[in-house]
């Protein structure tokens, strides 16, 4: 399921952040006030949903600015430390989520990296998806964990908690999510059946240079 692609202007800001996390929810990703979304705003600011709203009360005016500069209305998501570290570790990222979704998380409660069972673990940029160690959420510890896992990687999972991906807005972060829990369920299928067998390094390597040219490009 993809989302219609936003105006240029609209691609992220705070309506794009609901508009997001509405989405996450409507697919199953999320559910309740779990998972948390931000984008970047500029300079060294960024935009990120508030703790504990749920994506039905969200509005343009409830997303936080980060760094806050005084106190605002609402309190940040309490994953505030990790997205500022993958922001300063990733100047090329503009958007993520964090989602809390079944499969993704089902593995990460495993502590189970995603391997190359299938060609389109390229779509996160590599020939595996990882899973970062555990730590209690909202540490910076789990926010170096996450910028480790997610080295030459636009996605990863986080031990015994959930999913991140990161895209150039929003909505496109959303839809990756959504692939890396489509994969996290073909895995889990797979796994039922005995051992996946693996793509090797060569094979993925001529994957990943396909990817190169996959989709749509845009000059």
């Amino acid at each position: 399921m993809q989302l219609n692609s936003p105006s240029e202007e609209n691609a992220s800001g705070p309506a794009a952040l609901v508009q997001a996390m509405e989405y996450l929810e409507r697919v199953g990703l999320n559910t309740g006030s779990a998972g948390n979304a931000s984008c970047r705003a500029g300079g060294d600011r960024y935009l990120i949903t508030p703790s504990g709203v749920a994506p039905s009360a969200l509005t343009a005016e409830s997303i936080v600015r980060m760094p806050q500069h005084g106190m605002g209305n609402l309190k940040p998501s309490t994953e505030f430390p990790m997205h500022s570290a993958i922001y300063q570790a990733r100047p090329e990222v503009r958007a993520i989520v964090h989602t809390h979704s079944a499969y993704a998380t089902a593995l990460a409660c495993k502590r189970k990296s995603i391997p190359a069972f299938h060609y389109m673990i390229a779509v996160a940029g590599g020939d595996s998806i990882r899973c970062a160690p555990y730590a209690t959420f909202g540490t910076n510890e789990l926010s170096e964990h996450a910028v480790a896992a997610l080295s030459g990687r636009t996605a990863c999972l986080l031990a015994n908690h959930g999913l991140l991906a990161l895209s150039s807005d929003p909505l496109a972060a959303a839809n990756l999510a959504l692939e890396v829990e489509q994969l996290a369920k073909q895995y889990c299928i797979a796994l039922q059946c005995g051992d996946a067998e693996i793509l090797n390094k060569k094979q993925m390597q001529e994957v990943l240079e396909k990817f190169k040219h996959y989709g749509q490009q845009i000059e």
